[in-house]
């Protein structure tokens, strides 16, 4: 039996991840997977658990959190005729082959290693937040043929190994081929549960050691639900907030933080 001080420790850790993941969703519409994965790290890390496969509790764990947020995300996208299925049709398939070849690839990596990937992807993820410009274009329509069968892969791969449900890839991806932002962010949704779906399968196989407490697989039970918890709570604190300011500076003080977070686990990875 855990001791008990150090699950009360870990809900309280987990409920301020799960507030604080929720009002950055509603506040600037990116998922929670970019925070979650270094706040579950850096809270079972200060909790004693820190061995090799950390870092793919994190990630499924994250993941595990997508499958419900982003098929609630998508549901209320729909409603309001904003989803763009037909890309979501046509992508879905090699999204889902990345994730599960992501999956894959994580379980066997160390979770230094792990910790490298995360820091690379998320600084340049916080760039294109801090930098990207609405009116860049790559081109006026979605790639098809071989270039739709190489980046769709590519899209769940990378996900998996930030575990995040593949908006801050596909949102970038869509409005450089001409789909308007809003419309970009309702299908990026959709994204989500074919990331995070056949991910979350291939993460319960998984058996870490040294696992905190209650996890299933590679995915901590606790902290799924805790946070799911929260973020039905503060989300919608979050949209309040962001009709309530200026986007445009809360988006680069977002990029810098995600950046500092990157940076940090970086920073770990290379031992220093």
């Amino acid at each position: 039996m855990p001791d008990p001080w150090l699950l009360v420790q870990m809900a309280l850790l987990l409920l301020v991840i799960g507030a604080f993941a929720g009002v950055v969703a509603g506040l600037l519409g990116v998922g929670g997977g970019i925070v979650l994965v270094p706040a579950f790290f850096y809270a079972f890390t200060a909790l004693g658990y820190g061995g090799a496969q950390l870092m793919q509790i994190c990630l499924a764990t994250s993941l595990a959190t997508i499958v419900v947020t982003s098929i609630k995300s998508v549901r209320a996208h729909h409603a309001r005729g904003a989803v763009e299925w037909g890309i979501l049709r046509g992508w879905g398939p090699g999204i889902a082959i990345g994730a599960v070849i992501g999956v894959a690839v994580a379980a066997g990596l160390h979770s230094v290693v792990l910790q490298g990937i995360f820091g690379v992807l998320g600084l340049s993820v916080g760039l294109y937040l801090a930098f990207g410009r609405t009116h860049w274009r790559l081109g006026e329509a979605m790639p098809a043929g071989v270039a739709r069968a190489v980046t769709a892969p590519g899209i769940g791969f990378l996900s998996v190994l930030m575990g995040i449900g593949g908006g801050s890839f596909g949102v970038p991806l869509m409005t450089l081929y001409g789909v308007a932002i809003h419309r970009a962010v309702a299908t990026a949704s959709g994204f989500g549960p074919v990331i995070a779906v056949p991910s979350v399968a291939g993460f319960l196989l998984v058996r870490p050691e040294d696992a905190p407490p209650y996890t299933i697989g590679a995915v901590n039970l606790p902290a799924f639900l805790i946070v799911i918890a929260m973020t039905f709570v503060t989300t919608p604190w979050g949209v309040k907030l962001a009709h309530a300011m200026d986007a445009k500076p809360l988006r680069r003080v977002f990029a810098v933080f995600i950046m500092a977070m990157a940076g940090n686990m970086l920073r770990k990875a290379l031992g220093f």
